[in-house]
């Protein structure tokens, strides 16, 4: 059963030309596909020796080695985003149970932070994407307080602003640094820690938190009005902010936005079918420090769409989709 919406009226920047374009200024090479043995692997993260790691629907988290897919562990949620981290574990985002830690060796799991632990008040609840730092703080999001990951459109109708990016401190504490963001998704910090970046899917934008130097606790933002939703998003080996792109901006959302609520309630009562729907398309982009397109690639491949993670490596981008049964690869031209 559907939840019910509140929506909340609000004014979307006007969509780019890129929004409507079907390639990018590059057309990405075709990627090659990885079959999986089940559906779903929201996110991907590559190792400093190569292997990938990705998670399924249904729970397991898989090791891609040399063209050999093994399963390392089984969290009984929903895996989305994962991480690896300096000491050879896994740092995974399940919505379902929370932010986890993973051996990939034995598969043993830790619950670093469950669903419903309470953050500044609030329980955490949909726990999505997460950055390692050096110094051992996670920084994760919190997509939304009003809806489970199931419902994820629900979120992007109603605008309310209820996802979080937080941290963990190394000793454990767990704080609430941005509040009040739009479907809180993908993180990522600078290469020299100055900053973290969080996408807000429902804003079509990443939003900067200053760490170090002169603007240090303060926000702004790194990209805005892009011309899709961002998912996802990774620091590459490259330096750069990878962000997978799910889908393109929605023309009849961004109409519908602005207008009297009522409009929104109505349509998002109709049967899943006939609500707006993700484009058949694979895209990513990649900015720099400054929030400058770097990479902007983009086509269309059979058994393969809505790319929701994305992971540069030695020039090798790895993609992850929420929809689809396997991952895929592009070598950057």
């Amino acid at each position: 059963m559907k939840p019910r919406i509140r929506p909340i009226v609000w004014q979307p920047p006007a969509a780019p030309a890129r929004a409507r374009q079907p390639h990018g200024a590059v057309v990405m090479p075709r990627p090659v596909l990885h079959p999986l043995p089940g559906t779903g692997p929201e996110d991907v993260a590559v190792a400093p020796d190569g292997t990938v790691y990705t998670g399924l629907a249904d729970g397991r988290i898989l090791r891609l080695r040399d063209d050999a897919v093994t399963v390392v562990a089984d969290t009984g949620g929903r895996p989305l985003g994962i991480e690896t981290a300096s000491d050879g574990t896994l740092v995974v985002c399940d919505a379902t149970r929370g932010l986890l830690r993973v051996r990939p060796d034995d598969g043993a799991i830790e619950e670093v932070v469950p669903v419903g632990t309470p953050v500044d008040g609030v329980p955490l609840r949909v726990c999505n994407n997460a950055a390692l730092a050096a110094d051992g703080t996670i920084w994760f999001s919190d997509s939304s307080s009003r809806f489970d990951l199931e419902h994820w459109k629900a979120d992007l109708f109603e605008h309310s602003g209820t996802g979080r990016l937080l941290r963990r401190d190394p000793d454990g504490t767990v704080t609430a640094v941005l509040t009040g963001l739009y479907f809180a998704n993908g993180v990522a910090l600078a290469a020299d820690g100055s900053f973290v970046a969080v996408a807000e899917t429902g804003a079509y934008r990443l939003t900067r938190h200053w760490l170090t130097g002169t603007h240090a606790g303060r926000s702004d933002l790194l990209v805005d009005n892009l011309p899709g939703f961002p998912d996802n998003i990774a620091r590459g080996s490259d330096g750069l902010i990878w962000i997978a792109m799910g889908s393109p901006r929605n023309r009849a959302l961004d109409l519908l936005s602005p207008r009297p609520p009522v409009l929104r309630r109505l349509v998002w009562a109709l049967p899943d079918a006939l609500l707006p729907q993700p484009a058949d398309t694979v895209w990513v982009q990649a900015v720099d420090d400054l929030g400058r397109t770097v990479h902007d690639l983009q086509t269309t491949t059979p058994g393969f769409s809505m790319v929701t993670g994305v992971r540069e490596h030695s020039g090798t981008v790895w993609l992850g989709s929420l929809q689809s049964s396997a991952v895929a690869h592009i070598v950057l031209p």
